[in-house]
Parts: structure tokens; C-alpha cells; sequence
């Protein structure tokens, strides 16, 4: 998901999607293009996506992030994206594509959840409020998009079970435009800063870690009832990572922490 600047939405690539609209899709084995989407792509993971993805391996956070992305910053972005690994093969396929199909399917990111539809953020600054933008925009290959079943935006994301996927990608998506501005000044992204804001929202095992066996807790105070949620909930866990990064980075209160 990125953020689309008002002027621009009507040169961007795909139908855009109202909330009535509707599209026609279906994936399955029949077609001659399945599993060709799974290939040769740039493949962003939201912190989600990584939470879903490692917990479906039975891997921590750390190895995750060593054996399946590459992390990389874009040019007037001061955070850096995070982009899964494809298979060192001559079609880089998604490491997770079998001949069968995703064999992490349940689990699969939000990019994979919603394609054929492409999600985009609208920010009104006079507001304050952001608007998520729906684009049915399948590659020209994709032979689903003349299959007869019908959906809407709203039908898609139930029948995608993307509700949460969704929710996590927008809450995410306001903390990235955050950055694009640099909050890090001279000691840049590497900086403690850049090391603890990348933790608290791509790194879950460790950032667990540092609130409950660091001095976090003896300078911020949380309520009870949120600890006891953060400690086994990973989802209320990164929720709270979020809302840390906005407070410890950029100053802005939240009421989860409250500083002695």
C-alpha cells in the first residue's frame, strides 16, 4: 500500500474501484497463467505480513528477517522497505510456491491476499483522515480476470479473509508516511533511533524482549490490562509497536505509554 497524491490518482495504472463496483476474477490450477503472478516480483511484506509469515514457519522474528528478506531504502524515504527473497532460480520464484500452489496460503501477505485488486492510501492534510483506494489491476497474462465470478471490494476481502490484513496495512501505512520526513538527523537510519523503530514494528520476538526485560516499564508507564494482552497477542503487540514509534520517534502522544 502506498500513499497516492490527489492530482495524481487518475494516471494511475488499473480501474479504480467504488464501493459498489464490481470485477470478475477467479484463480485456480485450471488456468495456463497459475502461479505465473508468484514470480519475478517485488514482493513488500508489512510488519503483518512478517508476524503471519514466521509465526506459520515456527521461526522467530531474527530468522525470518536473515533467510527471507532483503531490506532496502528507497530514494526520499527515511525507512526502509523489506522485500521477500525470491528463490535463487531463473524464474526467482516466491520461496514459498509449490507446484501446487502457495504452500503458506493461509498465512500468505496482503499484497498475495488482495491481488488482483491493489490498495492505495489517500492522505487529506486538511483533515488529517487517510482514505484506502481500491484498483482492480491484474497483469495483462492473468487469465482469472475472464472467469465469470463476480465480486465487489467489500465480497473480495471477506471471501480473502483480509479484514485484519487490511486494518494492520492501513494503521501501518500512517507510520510510513511519517517518514517522509527525516526524523533521524545526523546519525541517520542506523542510528539507536533507526535500529529500536525498525524493531518495534518488523521484529516482534525482540521488541517483546525489550519491553518486558529492559528498563522500558520503570520509564513508561502501561496499563495493566494492555501488558497482559502485548505479552501473548502479537498483532496487540505490533499495534503497540506502532504506537511507540510515533511517541519515541516523532513525539506524537498515545495513549497506550504514558512517560513516568
Amino acid at each position: 500500500m502506498k500513499y497516492i497524491e490527489p492530482e495524481k490518482i487518475d494516471m494511475l495504472p488499473g480501474r479504480r474501484l467504488e464501493k459498489n463496483d464490481t470485477f470478475s476474477f477467479r484463480c485456480h490450477a485450471g488456468l495456463s497463467c497459475f502461479n505465473r503472478c508468484c514470480r519475478n516480483i517485488n514482493l513488500f511484506l508489512y510488519p503483518y505480513d512478517v508476524v503471519r509469515l514466521k509465526n506459520r514457519l515456527g521461526i522467530d522474528s531474527d530468522e525470518f528477517l536473515d533467510r527471507h528478506v532483503h531490506i532496502i531504502m528507497r530514494e526520499g524515504n527515511f525507512f526502509p522497505d523489506v522485500l521477500l527473497a525470491m528463490a535463487e532460480n531463473e524464474q526467482k520464484s516466491c520461496p514459498f510456491l509449490t507446484a501446487s500452489g502457495c504452500s503458506v496460503y493461509r498465512d500468505r501477505p496482503d499484497t498475495c491476499r488482495s491481488f488482483p485488486v491493489e490498495l492505495g492510501c489517500l492522505y487529506d492534510a486538511g483533515t488529517n483522515t487517510v482514505q484506502t483506494l481500491h484498483f482492480f489491476r491484474p497483469p495483462d497474462f492473468c487469465m482469472g480476470r475472464h472467469e465469470p465470478d463476480t465480486w465487489t471490494v467489500a465480497s473480495w476481502t471477506d471471501n480473502q479473509q483480509a479484514g485484519m490484513y487490511h486494518e494492520m496495512t492501513r494503521r501501518w501505512s500512517e507510520i510510513k508516511r511519517l517518514f517522509q520526513q527525516n526524523p533521524w538527523g545526523s546519525e541517520g537510519i542506523d542510528g539507536p533511533k533507526g535500529k529500536m523503530a525498525f524493531m518495534a514494528t518488523y521484529n516482534m520476538d525482540r521488541f517483546r524482549d525489550f519491553i518486558f526485560n529492559s528498563s522500558f516499564l520503570k520509564r513508561y508507564k502501561v496499563k495493566r490490562q494492555v501488558l497482559k494482552r502485548i505479552k501473548s497477542d502479537e498483532t496487540a503487540l505490533l499495534r503497540f509497536g506502532f504506537a511507540w514509534v510515533k511517541l519515541a520517534v516523532w513525539g506524537i502522544p498515545v495513549k497506550a505509554i504514558r512517560p513516568r
